[in-house]
């Protein structure tokens, strides 16, 4: 009893203390005052040795903040514990009773947001008892958290113990992070030099040259290792992992881009690729251009590429489009670029921000009718340079032109042949209206051209045919032709409008409905796996076949289509 007497006289010091009245003055048993010889305070009649409570400060650890004001926040729950155990009863709570009970502050905070203003100093104290504090803080979403990643979310964009802020994006547009030094210096080496190296910054960084919303994919990847990558911001998240040298985060942005890469945002890319240093990128980028050209120059954001990647562009020699279609995306590139210069659009300013960029298109190479109702018209070759052209195109003595004149290489059509032998047979193929269908697969991206096809077995003849290439039923692409059969067993090669891109380790389903002659060839001895050496296709019977077509035979003998070869491989 003599302890709890003691304890609860520490308990009302305490309170006293915390209330401002740490005075240098004693309490006698009488309610007289005198002064003490030192700065020890104590209430005899509750708390008989003054220097029991000096020891228990000093082996408390330092528990003044400065000479008049004592932190016991850490201290009260212990006292709590010792009292009850001392009591064997409950607390008593109020100003009576002897010793008065434990104190604890009068509005606990409700959420993160509200505790960090109660850092700096203890609120006033009242008695209220111990665990109605701690069920008070039962909302906090990090005090429930059961995993380190679930604590540190609950901190992401969090004011709670935020000792640095960030003013992200441009002015007028900014926003205001709060963040934590410890979590961004330990996941990037530059959060690391700017707080605790030799880059030492303020409290509040600016930062106007991210976007906020990919700021925060960063901050999410920093707190919690987690990852959400939209189509709109992956440029603007990769620009801000290579700027605080997040090194996966950047990863995980590239491999975003190269899986929804396409011809419509391929030179874009390319242009960010080339700026961000990401050769895996960039080479990804050009297999897209070199095999879709027309509809990578052609797309809206050709126009927004810069100068070095419109040059790259134009003298690439590998690119499978008729020059017309180069010369009419240069004249679109500078409009755009008259436009962000604040220039009109003229002949001569067009002229004037292509520069040496115009001679690297193969006028020379364009079929004579694409040269006269184009280029010769645009108005941005002089006079002396079209008569010069025309001349080229038209005479036998051709002039010297400032344009190269040897056609670009393209690329080179490949095929996969997936029968061994073909055959033919007395009775009727019975074309009309059926379907001749195939799954296939390949282990690298490829671009499909068109297909082989075999045709009359009983001499010469036209047919008419539609071919299509599906991805989980849908159709990718289709074309309605017409070709010729000489009544050989060679075969007959149809084309799609454009190069269609497709994905490895995804089965597509290629598809064709003749009209025609009946008596036709058809293969055998089909193959299941075809090796070409740099890539490998994988075929399997379609259930959309209605004319016998299948894996060990029937129609659509050969795939046409650009891809890696052994030869790009090896290098």
């Amino acid at each position: 009893m003599k302890i709890a007497s003691q304890i609860r006289g520490l308990l009302n010091y305490l309170y006293q203390a915390l209330q401002g009245n740490y005075q240098t003055e004693a309490v006698m048993d009488n309610g007289s005052q005198t002064s003490p010889s030192s700065k020890q305070v104590c209430k005899r009649t509750q708390y008989e040795d003054p220097f029991a409570f000096h020891s228990l400060l000093s082996s408390s650890g330092s528990l003044l903040d400065n000479e008049n004001s004592l932190f016991l926040g850490q201290l009260m729950p212990p006292l709590r514990g010792i009292e009850e155990q001392c009591e064997g009863g409950n607390t008593r709570s109020g100003g009576g009773g002897r010793g008065g009970g434990v104190l604890q502050p009068s509005s606990a905070p409700t959420s993160p947001q509200h505790r960090h203003n109660s850092v700096s100093s203890p609120p006033p104290l009242s008695p209220v008892p111990l665990a109605a504090s701690i069920a008070s803080t039962s909302s906090d979403p990090n005090f429930h958290a059961t995993s380190l990643r679930e604590r540190n979310a609950a901190m992401l964009n969090n004011e709670l113990m935020a000792d640095v802020h960030f003013v992200v994006g441009q002015p007028g547009s900014t926003q205001r992070i709060p963040a934590h030094k410890y979590v961004l210096a330990v996941g990037s080496s530059v959060f690391y030099a700017m707080f605790y190296g030799g880059l030492k910054s303020e409290e509040e960084v600016q930062v106007p040259d991210v976007e906020p919303s990919a700021f925060l994919t960063l901050l999410r990847y920093l707190y919690c290792d987690e990852i959400r990558l939209e189509p709109d911001t992956v440029l603007a998240t990769l620009y801000a992992a290579k700027k605080y040298l997040v090194p996966h985060l950047a990863q995980q942005c590239v491999k975003f881009l190269e899986v929804s890469l396409t011809a419509r945002n391929a030179c874009l890319l390319l242009s960010q690729s080339r700026l961000f240093e990401e050769p895996e990128l960039m080479t990804r980028c050009w297999e897209v251009i070199d095999a879709q050209a027309e509809m990578a120059l052609q797309s809206d954001g050709f126009v927004d590429i810069d100068f070095p990647t419109l040059t790259s562009v134009l003298s690439r020699e590998t690119l499978n489009c008729r020059e017309i279609i180069l010369f009419d995306a240069a004249l679109c590139w500078a409009e755009a670029e008259c436009s962000r210069q604040e220039l009109q659009p003229t002949s001569e300013n067009k002229r004037k921000v292509l520069g040496a960029a115009l001679n690297l298109v193969r006028i020379p190479c364009m079929e004579l009718t694409e040269f006269a109702n184009g280029a010769a018209q645009s108005g941005i070759l002089s006079l002396q340079e079209t008569t010069d052209l025309f001349l080229h195109f038209t005479a036998r003595n051709k002039p010297t032109v400032s344009y190269p004149i040897k056609p670009r290489h393209g690329l080179r059509k490949q095929i996969c042949h997936r029968f061994q032998s073909s055959a033919y047979r007395s009775n009727q193929w019975r074309y009309r209206g059926r379907v001749d269908s195939i799954n296939f697969m390949v282990d690298k991206r490829i671009f499909i051209v068109g297909y082989g096809l075999y045709g009359s077995s009983s001499g010469a003849a036209d047919y008419n045919v539609r071919i299509e290439l599906k991805k989980y039923g849908e159709v990718l692409a289709e074309s309605t032709t017409k070709f010729f059969s000489d009544g050989s067993s060679n075969t007959f090669h149809v084309h799609f409008a454009h190069p269609v891109q497709v994905e490895r380790d995804v089965y597509y389903t290629a598809s064709a409905i003749l009209d025609g002659a009946e008596l036709s060839y058809f293969g055998q001895e089909g193959m299941s796996e075809v090796n070409m050496g740099a890539l490998t296709f994988m075929f399997h019977c379609s259930s959309e076949s209605t004319n016998g077509t299948g894996v060990q035979g029937g129609q659509i003998p050969e795939l046409i289509f650009y891809g890696p070869t052994t030869e790009t491989t090896e290098k």
